[in-house]
C-alpha cells in the first residue's frame, strides 16, 4: 500500500504513557477549512507494529482523533474516541478511528492516545484514510509475493 507522507499520523511511534502522534495533519490556513467527509468518509487507520501489553489485566487503550489550532496538537479538541480491546491490538491488525464528518473546524488533526492501567504499551503506525480503502488493506508476513 502506498501512504501519502502528508497523512502519516506517525510511524512505529511507541506510545508507553498519555502522548499526541508525532505528526499532525495540516489542514491550511484557509477558512472555511476542508470538509472532512463531504461525499466520503475518512477515518484514522490504527496499525498495530508491536501489540499492546496486558501484563496485569488491566491495561486500557483510548484513541482520541483530536484537532487544535496549534501544529504540536497542544490544547485539543476532542472530536471522537474509541476504546480498542487489548485483544484486538495484536501485532499486525489494523483498527479505524472514524472521522465525525463536518466536524474539523481548526487546522491541526492527529490522535491523541490515552493509555490506562498499570503499564499500557504499544507501538503504532497511523494515517487518514478513506473509508473505502478499508477493506482493501492486507498485512502479508513478510517474504509473502503477492501475484
Amino acid at each position: 500500500m502506498y501512504l501519502d507522507k502528508e497523512n502519516l499520523l506517525c510511524d512505529a511511534q511507541a506510545f508507553t504513557a498519555d502522548a499526541n502522534t508525532t505528526n499532525a495533519f495540516d489542514n491550511g490556513s484557509s477558512t472555511p477549512k476542508i470538509d472532512f467527509g463531504a461525499g466520503e468518509s475518512m477515518c484514522v487507520a490504527i496499525q498495530v507494529d508491536v501489540a499492546a501489553d496486558y501484563t496485569t489485566a488491566n491495561e486500557t487503550y483510548l484513541f482520541n482523533f483530536i484537532q487544535s489550532a496549534n501544529a504540536d496538537l497542544s490544547a485539543p479538541d476532542i472530536l471522537t474516541g474509541r476504546t480498542i480491546v487489548y485483544s484486538d491490538l495484536t501485532a499486525g491488525a489494523i483498527q479505524y478511528l472514524m472521522i465525525p464528518p463536518k466536524a474539523v473546524t481548526k487546522r491541526y488533526l492527529g490522535v491523541a492516545f490515552d493509555g490506562g492501567g498499570t503499564t499500557p504499551t504499544i507501538t503504532a503506525t497511523m494515517w487518514i484514510t478513506s473509508t473505502r480503502f478499508i477493506d482493501a488493506i492486507r498485512n502479508y508476513p513478510s517474504g509473502f509475493v503477492v501475484s
